[in-house]
């Protein structure tokens, strides 16, 4: 059964204070850990040599080994249902949060770059390219059916 990592309080330390100066790849992947993701949610969001970077980073202290999830279908989970799109003329501000957070949610460090302009958006004018663009990302990333469901979810298909 896949392992459940949490920070240490040296890794919470770290998140805050950067004094260990970790390498980009080590502290992205710090970040990801949150005590509920197992491995096998860990590993498509850590891009480069996965196992590697969460063995080093328990190996120095940052993360450490609290569990084990439990047997998992063969089958790879699906993502889960997305509330329906918000209406043209809607809650701006919350669309763009819940879109930024569901990228991020979905391709970790990976979506920094897309999220800034997100963020950056001040209209549905301008966050509409940047949610296809994520959209396309996301296919790449993570498979054509979690595009498909942020797609539907923010009204992008």
């Amino acid at each position: 059964m896949p392992l459940i990592y949490r920070k240490t309080a040296k890794g919470l330390a770290e998140i805050e204070t950067r004094a260990h100066r970790l390498p980009p790849r080590l502290r992205s992947a710090l970040i990801l850990v949150d005590g509920r993701r197992d491995v096998n949610d860990l590993r498509p969001m850590i891009l480069q040599q996965p196992e590697e970077t969460l063995a080093a980073l328990a190996e120095q202290g940052f993360i450490e080994a609290v569990g084990e999830s439990a047997p998992s279908p063969a089958r790879p989970p699906s993502p889960p249902a997305p509330p329906p799109p918000a209406p043209a003329g809607s809650d701006f501000d919350g669309t763009r949060k819940a879109a930024v957070r569901a990228l991020t949610d979905l391709l970790g460090p990976a979506a920094e770059t897309a999220a800034i302009k997100m963020e950056k958006a001040r209209d549905f004018a301008e966050l509409m390219p940047l949610l296809t663009q994520a959209a396309q990302s996301i296919a790449v990333m993570r498979g054509r059916a979690a595009a498909e469901a942020f797609a539907r979810r923010f009204g992008v298909l």
